[in-house]
């Protein structure tokens, strides 16, 4: 690798860093750049999900002050996220290739739709809620949590993360802004402390295969690679934290769609 080659991977570690800490898809940088470069697809995965975990730490404890009051339901949907990144980062290795790429950009249309959808959508669920609560206080029976269902979507995205990262923000933030009664801006702390353990999970997956030789000879961790994504991309999450934090909702929301949009057509051209 060149010194040329080595600063392109550096920056576009910033750029992903940047992007994964105020919406997600940072990998649609840090990927095709390590393709153009020459580096293998498998290899270029694996180290690419290995190398933007620290930016994902480092931009969810820029959102530090947005998780606080958060630990429980962070802890709870961490269990599903956890679970689900680990299952996809197996169907990567034993699917045929191109089995979810033909949804992908189904899935993050679904995703941005949400996005959009989000304030109504929010309002109709709320209300239903309550006109739930009130029939259930009537009758004497307990009050239920009205996102119940908000753990299983979580689990899906983790699948989805696992296998293939790109707007994995995308889609939990159109999860999470529709099943739980937050702000944008608090949910977004909580999305990437998901992201960040779901790519690390992702990442020694990867690591375990590549090293026990099931993926060929050829497939194998650049370690290289891997420190310079994540040097920038801590950069990055620091910085995209700085920035994220300041935008009002519709600004956030306006992100999110834009990212979400761009990812698609990157990804069907």
């Amino acid at each position: 690798m060149t010194l040329l080659e080595a600063v392109a991977v550096l920056l576009a570690g910033v750029g992903a860093g940047t992007i994964n800490a105020v919406v997600g898809s940072g990998t649609l940088i840090t990927f095709p750049t390590l393709l153009a470069i020459g580096v293998p697809p498998v290899t270029a995965n694996m180290s690419n999900s290995l190398g933007l975990v620290p930016g994902s730490v480092a931009g969810a404890v820029g959102y530090r002050r947005e998780l606080a009051g958060q630990r429980a339901r962070v802890l709870r949907l961490l269990a599903f996220s956890s679970t689900g990144g680990v299952l996809g980062a197996v169907l990567l290795l034993v699917l045929p290739p191109g089995a979810f790429e033909a949804v992908v950009p189904v899935l993050i249309l679904l995703g941005v739709a949400l996005v959009i959808l989000q304030p109504r959508l929010s309002r109709a669920v709320a209300a239903r809620a309550e006109r739930q609560a009130a029939g259930r206080a009537e009758a004497g029976t307990p009050n239920r949590e009205r996102s119940r269902w908000v753990p299983l979507a979580v689990f899906a995205t983790g699948v989805y993360g696992g296998y293939f990262g790109a707007a994995q923000g995308v889609l939990l933030m159109g999860v999470l802004g529709i099943g739980v009664a937050e702000g944008l801006q608090r949910l977004n702390g909580v999305k990437n402390v998901l992201v960040a353990f779901v790519n690390a999970l992702a990442g020694l997956v990867f690591v375990l295969v590549a090293e026990l030789g099931l993926l060929g000879a050829e497939a194998e961790v650049d370690w290289l690679l891997v420190l310079l994504i994540a040097v920038g991309a801590v950069v990055g999450g620091m910085l995209g934290a700085s920035v994220g934090r300041r935008l009002p909702p519709l600004a956030l929301r306006s992100a999110i769609v834009v990212v979400g949009l761009v990812a698609v057509v990157a990804l069907v051209v």
